[in-house]
């Protein structure tokens, strides 16, 4: 029997829920929307399912967020992708502000510094994994693994901005895509629709909403709605903090983060760190691993953990005083959220009436099969960064810090050979590093 027409109400309860529940990253949290929405509720149905999110993972931005968005928006409207989309987010944020005032304030104490010194090297650890385990999906070739390898040089050894790389693979991609078609033949790697689930709400041959339907009048009201609020926001922050001011920078690099974020939040963290650490100098290195490793333990988009970075730079700046910090902190961590996931909605409410006029199953272009690839080389660059600072705090001319190589060992080993999961392994890190911190007092 078909489900029955879902109340906002209800929905909203679920989105909510959904929120504070989505660890494991865009694999678990796809994992957990497919169990909840396909399977058990019956919302939407797994062909539905898989078109939708064929889409978003070729967008640039955390796809399930956007996955989220875009079954919100198919059910209730743009009421329901936004209610879906910011849910989604909130809750990570709010938790996020709070352990970032917690980590600022309090980050020197002994107990959490060696949480934190126990943390970093399985964020190496977990940075390395992603790269095996997306380089295990998408290197299926020999001109796919020399982009990588190319990539990794071009950021690793000539220090090429994370954009250029972009351009470059894909230009690649592009040229590849014509010269060896074979070559570059993509596709979402998320596996065929499984029958036997019962009918659902949205199901394969549900027609098209009318709210869903393409047109063209709509398009444009959407575009200048979007551009307009960003242009709103932007505008209050110049006009209160000046364009050189810290909130309106973080808030047009942060809009351009968004727009990079090809291959999830791992493949832009280094693009965050080039701009945040070295170029604005908002935080420093080893700061931005603790956030990394904050991001990987909350609820949410790993993406999120630009909300540390922007907490970390308005508490750094001072941006309205000594005495103001946790405010300044929260105010740039809401700013830097806005224009990251801003983007996202847009991308939804834009397109989303135009994939709904097909059903076909999504391939991804040659162009961004290169830079699939690249992303490989990029993330391999952010674990050999990481396990620098990690392994040699003082730079290679210091001491080794054999404690961290045994933790990350150990981190890797249960990662890659036992898959255990991302918390049970930060926090069983955190803990060792807290006891050899206790047992070196």
């Amino acid at each position: 029997m078909t489900p029955s027409p879902i109340a906002r109400a209800e929905a909203f309860r679920f989105w909510l829920k959904l929120g504070f529940i989505s660890f494991g990253g865009p694999a678990g949290q796809i994992a957990i929307m497919h169990e909840e929405l396909v399977e058990r509720r019956r919302w939407i149905s797994e062909g539905r399912f898989l078109h939708a999110l064929n889409y978003c993972m070729v967008l640039p931005g955390p796809e399930a967020q956007q996955l989220a968005t875009y079954i919100g928006w198919l059910m209730h409207r743009t009421w329901g992708g936004i209610v879906a989309g910011a849910l989604f987010v909130l809750p990570s944020l709010f938790i996020l502000i709070g352990l970032s005032w917690v980590y600022m304030a309090h980050g020197q104490l002994p107990a959490i510094a060696g949480l934190f010194h126990g943390i970093k090297p399985a964020v190496t650890a977990l940075v390395a994994h992603a790269a095996w385990r997306i380089g295990s999906r998408t290197l299926k070739n020999a001109w796919l693994a020399g982009i990588a390898v190319g990539a990794f040089v071009a950021i690793f050894a000539l220090n090429l901005p994370f954009p250029l790389i972009v351009l470059i693979a894909g230009l690649v991609g592009y040229a590849g895509g014509r010269m060896a078609p074979d070559k570059f033949k993509g596709g979402s790697g998320h596996g065929s629709a499984q029958a036997g689930y019962g009918p659902a709400l949205i199901d394969d041959h549900t027609p098209t909403p009318s709210h869903a339907l393409f047109s063209w009048a709509r398009l444009r009201v959407v575009l200048a709605a979007s551009l307009g609020l960003w242009a709103a926001a932007m505008a209050g922050l110049v006009a209160l903090f000046g364009w050189q001011g810290a909130l309106a920078q973080m808030g047009w690099f942060f809009t351009e983060a968004a727009l990079l974020t090809f291959g999830g939040a791992y493949a832009v963290l280094p693009y965050v760190y080039q701009g945040a650490v070295d170029h604005f100098h908002w935080l420093t290195a080893p700061q931005m691993i603790d956030g990394l490793a904050l991001g990987e333990t909350t609820p949410g988009p790993l993406i999120m953990v630009v909300a540390f970075v922007g907490f970390v730079g308005g508490w750094n700046q001072a941006l309205f005083g000594s005495d103001s910090l946790l405010l300044a902190g929260a105010e740039a961590a809401g700013v830097v959220t806005f224009f990251t996931f801003l983007p996202s909605f847009a991308f939804i409410l834009l397109g989303g009436p135009f994939i709904e006029s097909t059903h076909g199953k999504l391939q991804f272009t040659a162009p961004l099969t290169g830079i699939t690839a690249a992303v490989v080389g990029v993330i391999v660059n952010l674990a050999v960064f990481f396990a620098y600072h990690v392994l040699w705090p003082q730079g290679l001319g210091g001491r080794f810090d054999g404690g961290s190589a045994l933790i990350g060992l150990a981190a890797a080993i249960a990662l890659f050979r036992f898959k255990v999961g991302v918390i049970p392994v930060v926090l069983g890190s955190g803990l060792a590093g807290l006891i050899l911190q206790q047992l070196s007092l």
